[in-house]
C-alpha cells in the first residue's frame, strides 16, 4: 500500500503570479513548494522563455512559501536547468527557513543565487553573501 501525506492528498497547487519589468521577471510563489508546484512554475517559466526578448533574470519571490519537500527542490533544479543554458539567472528572493533549511541539508544551497533577506539563523553573519559564490548581491539583488 502506498502512503501519501496529507499535504499531497489536499492537492492544492501553490499560487504563482508574475510580472516583467525591463529584463527581469519576478514570479511570486504562495503556498507549498511541492510537486504540485511543478506545473504552474514550469508553465510560467516556459512562457517567459518563449517571449522575445526573453528576460535576462528570473526572480522567484519565495517569502510566502510555507513548506518545501524534496519534490519542491526538484522543481527548483528543473527551473534552473531550463534557464541556465539560455544564460538566464534564476535567483531565489527572500527565501524563508522552510526553503533555506532543506536546500542546506541537501547540499543544493550553493547552487542558487539569492536576493533579498535570508533568515539570520540560517545565514549567520551574512555568509551567503560573501566568498566566491555570488548570492545575488552583485547581480543586482532585489
Amino acid at each position: 500500500m502506498k502512503e501519501t501525506n496529507s499535504r499531497e492528498q489536499a492537492g492544492i497547487e501553490p499560487e504563482v503570479t508574475h510580472q516583467v519589468v525591463g529584463g527581469t521577471a519576478r514570479l511570486t510563489v504562495t503556498g507549498e513548494l511541492t510537486d504540485l508546484a511543478r506545473r504552474p512554475l514550469v508553465r510560467v517559466v516556459t512562457d517567459l522563455l518563449l517571449t522575445q526578448p526573453a528576460p535576462a533574470r528570473i526572480e522567484l519571490a519565495l517569502s510566502a512559501v510555507t513548506f518545501m519537500n524534496s519534490a519542491g527542490m526538484a522543481v527548483l533544479v528543473q527551473l534552473q536547468r531550463l534557464t541556465a543554458p539560455r544564460g538566464i539567472d534564476l535567483v531565489l528572493v527572500d527565501p524563508p527557513a522552510a526553503v533555506v533549511r532543506p536546500l542546506q541539508l541537501s547540499g543544493l544551497w550553493h547552487r542558487f543565487p539569492l536576493g533579498g533577506a535570508v533568515p539570520e539563523a540560517y545565514d549567520p553573519g551574512g555568509l551567503s553573501r560573501r566568498g566566491g559564490v555570488d548570492r545575488g548581491a552583485v547581480r543586482g539583488g532585489s
